[in-house]
């Protein structure tokens, strides 16, 4: 059965890369470009694990962070944050509002695929 990951960031290129990325790992990919969209896609249906911006309009990712964590479907779904912004401050943000991991931007297609395999603790995902 096939892994579905919800990809959330505000930069259509960078969503597009990302799913590619993972479709070549062999996982579902769901899209959202923002908070919103993140959060009526969640209303549908629960994936296996979350991929968060941190920079996005409106709501941002550490934000959404905390929303995902407070809903009864998705308080325990695994919850990468990927960013550009690798401080430490906003890595601490980040793993407060209850992230699993926290990866900068860029990210190679094999770290990428590793930390998602290993997050859903299935070597072959």
């Amino acid at each position: 059965m096939k892994k579905h990951i919800l990809v959330v960031d505000d930069e259509i290129g960078a969503l597009t890369l990302i799913g590619i990325m993972l479709q070549r790992g062999g996982f579902g990919v769901l899209k959202a470009k923002d908070a919103q969209a993140a959060l009526a896609v969640l209303d549908q249906e629960t994936p296996d694990m979350i991929i968060l911006d941190v920079m996005m309009p409106g709501i941002n990712g550490i934000e959404l962070c905390r929303m995902i964590r407070e809903r009864e479907d998705t308080a325990k779904t695994p919850v990468l944050i990927l960013s550009a912004r690798n401080d430490a401050e906003s890595v601490m943000q980040g793993m407060e509002a209850g992230a699993d991991d926290y990866l900068p931007k860029p990210i190679l297609h094999h770290d990428l695929v590793a930390k998602i395999r290993d997050a859903l603790g299935d070597p072959e995902a």
